[in-house]
């Protein structure tokens, strides 16, 4: 009996070292120089992320950039959660009732900001480092003060507010892929009702991120490597949207959003610090 068990535990064991050597070659073959410790820290922020954005309904790219950037590379931060952007904007706009309206109404500020994220973009590798990170952190600090505040500026109903608010989130968005801010603020000028300014924000983001991921591609920050790492964050920050979705039924959403947004602020002020330091 003491043999059949022996023999039993040595199995297990053979089988589970056979299982983990599987694995580790299907991810090096997949996803070349695969780091697991630093995979899985990536793969725990997308959750973070995910439940964020499903709890407050925003802030997947804020959340996933803050704590990105304590582990890797922005350049490399910015590529990976991409294909999460795409995804999540897609979802929100066709949710959406009178799309069509939508399209027709922002579809100024649409083509300026496709225009301008696509080539700010392109040249993403050819910027300082230092201004990448500061570019991060001031997305951050003012889509915090933005959401916590509510900033509402003097803006009238022509189309050269839009086409300005365009250029203005195309830029920050090529440079740190979150142009929400200038979008946001304009938005909250105009007095759009909350369903509008969901489906309008859910269009302006999602035909931002087309363009941007074209433009990271063509400056090869943008890798096939990137994509599937992408890919499978999607799949994460999918399980942590549903599980936001669950706790917003359960716990205060006024304490939990500001302990969000304070910490976005804080993070983002320490992106802007270390940027001019090192500049």
């Amino acid at each position: 009996m003491e043999k059949y068990k022996g023999q039993s535990c040595c199995q297990l064991f053979t089988l589970t070292k056979v299982i983990r050597l599987m694995f580790d070659k299907v991810a090096d073959l997949l996803i070349p120089d695969f780091d697991i410790s630093i995979f899985f820290i990536i793969m725990i922020i997308f959750y973070i992320a995910g439940l964020v954005k499903g709890f407050l309904g925003i802030g997947l790219p804020a959340a996933a950039m803050a704590l990105l950037t304590l582990f890797i590379n922005p350049l490399d931060a910015i590529a990976l959660i991409i294909i999460p952007i795409i995804f999540t904007n897609a979802l929100q706009f066709l949710r959406s009732e009178n799309r069509k309206q939508i399209v027709l109404e922002y579809k100024h500020c649409a083509v300026a900001l496709i225009v301008t994220i696509f080539i700010t973009s392109m040249f993403i590798k050819s910027y300082p480092s230092a201004l990448i990170t500061v570019s991060i952190g001031i997305a951050m600090v003012a889509f915090s003060i933005n959401t916590l505040v509510g900033v509402k500026l003097p803006i009238g109903p022509k189309n050269g507010w839009q086409i300005t608010i365009g250029i203005a989130s195309g830029i920050l968005g090529g440079l740190s892929s979150i142009w929400s801010p200038p979008v946001a603020m304009y938005l909250l000028a105009r007095e759009v009702p909350k369903e509008k300014f969901i489906a309008a924000t859910g269009f302006l983001f999602f035909v931002g991120s087309f363009p941007l991921a074209l433009g990271y591609y063509l400056s090869g920050i943008l890798t096939i490597n990137i994509i599937l790492k992408s890919l499978i964050g999607l799949l994460v920050v999918l399980a942590g949207f549903r599980t936001g979705e669950i706790l917003r039924k359960r716990v205060p959403q006024d304490i939990f959003k500001k302990f969000v947004l304070w910490s976005f602020l804080i993070m983002g002020l320490r992106l802007i610090a270390t940027g001019v330091l090192t500049d």
